[in-house]
C-alpha cells in the first residue's frame, strides 16, 4: 500500500518523536510514521513490527509498543491547564502513559473495557485481542508511586497507587480485579512490553526473513528472567506458586491471564459470610457460573439449579453440610459452614 506524505497543513497537537521499525497513521488516508510527524486530534496510530513515540504540547507521552493501536478522540491545548483537554482509547497492544501539564479532571483515557482516571502518573496499559486490560502504575525517579490511577468499569472501580501495582479487567460490565503488586523493576517493563500480533500478521510475517527486533529505547536492561519472582509476596495473595514462562515474549499479555485466573480463584475460594453462615462453592442470590440460585430464609438456606434438571434443596443455616449436584453430566460442589457433618448428592439424567 502506498503511504502519503505529511500533510501540510494541520492542527498540530504533538509530534513523533521516538521511531523504530514501522508505523502508520490513518487520517483521511495513511500517512507512513517518520521522526518529526505532526499528530492531530482524531489520528488512528497504529504500529506494526516497530515502535512509536509522541509527545504531545502539554509534554504528555504515549508510547506504543509493537502491534499497538491508538485513538485520539479529542485533544485541547490551552496555556491554562483547566481549559485543556485529552481523550485517548488505548485500543490494542500495550502502551506507556506519561501525564502532562494537563488538568486531572480533563485527562479522559479508556480501553475497551475500562475508562482510567490519572493523577500525576505513569503506567502501562496492555489491551489483548478481546478487550481485556491489564493496567500497571509504575514508579517516579525516587521509587515511589508516580501518582495515582482510579481504573472503572460500570460496576466497580479500584484504585492504584504503589508501585507496580496493577488491576485487570475482563468486561465494562464487571468489576476490575483486586489490586496485587508486581515484584519486578522498570526496566523488566520496558523490556516486555511487546504484544503478540495477530495470527494473520503472524502467518504473513512467517514468510519474511526473520530480523532481530529492534525497540525503542526505554533504558533497557539485560535481565536474568529466570531469576525474578514477579509477584510480591507481601500481598494477601499467594503468588509464588505460580508457574509463569518468564521466557514467552508475550509476557505482558500472560501476565493478564495470571491476574485473572487469580482473582477468579479468589472469588471461588473467598467465603460468603452471611449471618453467620459461610459458604464456598457458589454465590449468594443467582450465581451464573455454577448456576445455582441460594437465598437465605431465616434460619434456613435454600438453593435452587434449574438447567435442564430441577433441583431444590433446602438446608439448615447452622449446619455443615457438603451439597454436590449433579444434572447430565455437570458436577457442582456447595460447602456450607464447611460441610463436614453432612453430605447430600443429588444425581439427575434425562
Amino acid at each position: 500500500m502506498m503511504m502519503a506524505l505529511q500533510p501540510l497543513h494541520a492542527d498540530t497537537i504533538g509530534d513523533i518523536t521516538e521511531l523504530k521499525g514501522y508505523g502508520q497513521i490513518l487520517r483521511d488516508e495513511p500517512y507512513a510514521a517518520t521522526l518529526d510527524f505532526n499528530i492531530n486530534s482524531y489520528d488512528d496510530v497504529r504500529t506494526r513490527a516497530g515502535r512509536i513515540g509522541i509527545t504531545f504540547l502539554d509534554n504528555s507521552t504515549v508510547r506504543l509498543t509493537e502491534h499497538s493501536k491508538l485513538i485520539i478522540d479529542e485533544y485541547i491545548y490551552d496555556p491554562n491547564p483547566d481549559k485543556s483537554k485529552m481523550s485517548l482509547k488505548f485500543a490494542s497492544g500495550t502502551i506507556r502513559f506519561t501525564s502532562g501539564a494537563f488538568n486531572k479532571n480533563n485527562v479522559e483515557l479508556s480501553t475497551p473495557t475500562a475508562n482510567i482516571a490519572v493523577l500525576g502518573t505513569d503506567f502501562t496499559c496492555t489491551v489483548d485481542e478481546t478487550g481485556r486490560s491489564l493496567i500497571i502504575l509504575l514508579p517516579d525517579e525516587y521509587g515511589d508511586a508516580s501518582g495515582e490511577i482510579i481504573v472503572s468499569t460500570a460496576t466497580g472501580q479500584v484504585t492504584l497507587n504503589k508501585p507496580y501495582q496493577a488491576t485487570t479487567t475482563s468486561v465494562y460490565e464487571a468489576n476490575p480485579s483486586k489490586p496485587v503488586t508486581l515484584d519486578i523493576t522498570l526496566d523488566m517493563i520496558d523490556n516486555m512490553l511487546i504484544v503478540s500480533p495477530p495470527q494473520e500478521e503472524i502467518n504473513n510475517e512467517q514468510t519474511q526473513a526473520s530480523q532481530k527486533a529492534d525497540y525503542l529505547d526505554f533504558n533497557d536492561l539485560d535481565v536474568d528472567l529466570l531469576n525474578e519472582d514477579f509477584l510480591d509476596t507481601e500481598e494477601d495473595l499467594d503468588f509464588t506458586e505460580l508457574d509463569v514462562d518468564y521466557l514467552d515474549v508475550n509476557f505482558l499479555e500472560d501476565l493478564l491471564d495470571v491476574l485473572d485466573d487469580l482473582d477468579e480463584q479468589e472469588e471461588e475460594d473467598q467465603l460468603v459470610a452471611v449471618d453467620g453462615t459461610n459458604i464456598v462453592g457458589t454465590r449468594i442470590g443467582q450465581d451464573g457460573e455454577t448456576q445455582i440460585t441460594t437465598i437465605l430464609q431465616g434460619d434456613k438456606i435454600k438453593l435452587i439449579r434449574s438447567v435442564n434438571q430441577n433441583a431444590q434443596v433446602v438446608v439448615n443455616s447452622d449446619g455443615s453440610y457438603t451439597l454436590i449436584f449433579i444434572q447430565d453430566g455437570v458436577s457442582n460442589t456447595v460447602k456450607i459452614n464447611g460441610g463436614t457433618s453432612s453430605s447430600i448428592t443429588i444425581i439427575q439424567t434425562p
